[in-house]
């Protein structure tokens, strides 16, 4: 494991060296660029956690999104299953590529009791919510919050399943993300420090982590950007 956090700036340097060399293809490029900008600007972003969260959100969508992912599936009830999909196909990727397991020691050693403390929080589990709001077949949600939690405490006992994890973390964070985004959490609000606090930890760990393998990898099928720049 890193002993200290990869930080942005050194991950903008090994871009402009990647990209001088002609390493980088131009979709990509523009991928690795974007990510990065926001990942800079959330690392300035030292006292405000729901600021800082949101940049690396941001960071992490130009990481990760594909124009597949938004113009080719436009069924919006199955938007927050498809969501999951993308999480667990991207982390399965980056997992795969992740020679000195950096993903693996962050999770089971940096992050284990933060990660612990996210999974146990039923205010980020989506089929709460779903319930709260009459949504049929939720009913059981209680039951199903037990079962995710004894599937994760399972595989942290265990530490395997390194990408389960991942994607359920981040599952927990993108409703975290929809409260915040959309206007669902006051502020600074006291309600909901600690998981603002901590997904921002654990977002601004990971990311860098997850950009710097890419790098690595600058050909494999990370996909086409949504929204390339066309000139006019």
């Amino acid at each position: 494991m890193p002993t200290t956090k990869l930080d942005f700036k050194t991950l903008k340097a090994k871009e402009e060296d990647l990209n001088k060399n002609g390493q980088l293809p131009d979709n990509f490029a523009l991928r690795i660029h974007r990510a990065i900008s926001w990942g800079m600007r959330a690392e300035r972003e030292i006292e405000d956690d729901d600021v800082r969260f949101i940049l690396l959100w941001i960071g992490f969508n130009a990481a990760y999104v594909k124009d597949s992912d938004i113009f080719y599936n436009t069924n919006t009830d199955t938007k927050n299953s498809s969501q999951r999909n993308f999480f667990k196909t991207y982390f399965d990727a980056l997992i795969e590529l992740d020679s000195n397991s950096r993903i693996y020691d962050a999770v089971w050693d940096r992050f284990k009791h933060e990660v612990r403390i996210l999974l146990d929080n039923k205010y980020i589990f989506e089929p709460f919510w779903k319930h709260h709001h009459n949504i049929p077949n939720y009913n059981n949600w209680q039951e199903r919050f037990e079962k995710s939690k004894r599937v994760i405490g399972f595989a942290i006992d265990k530490r395997e399943k390194t990408a389960l994890i991942l994607s359920t973390i981040f599952d927990r964070l993108y409703v975290l993300r929809n409260q915040l985004m959309h206007g669902s959490a006051t502020w600074d609000s006291s309600i909901n420090r600690n998981q603002v606090r901590d997904g921002a930890k654990i977002m601004g760990w990971l990311l860098p982590l997850f950009i710097d393998i890419m790098m690595d990898n600058p050909n494999e099928n990370w996909g086409q950007p949504p929204y390339p720049v066309i000139e006019p």
